[in-house]
Order: structure tokens, then sequence, then C-alpha cells
């Protein structure tokens, strides 16, 4: 059974920073698409970042461009995603996200593959 577990989320002032991050099990995990998302309330779901994690290719949204870093550990089985300079509007749970299965870089980064498992969700709360 394919398990996703983010962890990491909190409450932090504007200019913060936190750490989330995505254990994968049940998995296997090389060579496959994972993604981090958010939903704040009244908001539409709205992908964050994603990464190819045979080949670490990235992309990310307009609004985190600079701020946040989508990164893996391919030995823990685990994505995490770095957010720097966090602004109120960053407010959200997030959720991680991944491939069914094995991806390519075409798949995940260019054409932006749907993915099939998520996680619970983390909840990040950003205050001016």
């Amino acid at each position: 059974q394919v398990q996703l577990v983010e962890s990491g989320g909190g409450s932090v002032q504007t200019g913060g920073s936190l750490r989330l991050s995505c254990a994968a099990s049940g998995y296997t995990y090389s060579g496959n698409c994972m993604g981090w998302f958010r939903q704040a309330p009244g908001k539409e779901r709205e992908e964050v970042a994603r990464i190819y994690t045979g080949g670490s290719s990235t992309t990310y949204a307009d609004s985190v461009k600079g701020r946040f870093t989508i990164s893996q550990d391919n030995a823990k089985n685990t994505v995490y995603l770095q957010m720097n300079s966090l602004k109120p509007e960053d407010t959200a749970m997030y959720y991680c996200a991944a491939s069914y299965g094995e991806s390519t870089y075409y798949r995940c980064i260019y054409s932006r593959e749907n993915f099939g498992y998520w996680g619970q969700g983390t909840q990040v709360t950003v205050s001016s």
C-alpha cells in the first residue's frame, strides 16, 4: 500500500522559513514524478513545485520561484520543500503527490503528468 506522509508544517511569521518533508512508503521511488500542492480556504488547489526523481529536474509556480526549493533524498525515499521568505499568502494546507509509477522527464516536467497518490497534508500558517 502506497503511503505519502507529510511533515514539517507549522506557524511562522512573515519572512520565516519551513521545510516540509514527504516520506514515501510502499512505493518504487526512483524515476518517479513527485510534487507539492497547496490549497487555501475558499481557493482552488495550486501546484507549487514538482520534481522528476530520476534526474532532479524541477518546475515551480511563479508565485514561489526564488523562495521555495524542491529536492529529494533517494536513500530516504523522501522529497522536501524548503520554503524561505514566507508570506501570509503562502498560508495553506500543503499536500505531497506522486505519480502512479515510473515516470520520465518528458512526462513529468514537460507534459506535467497527473498524480495518482496523495498525502493527507500539513498545514502552513504565515502571520504578518
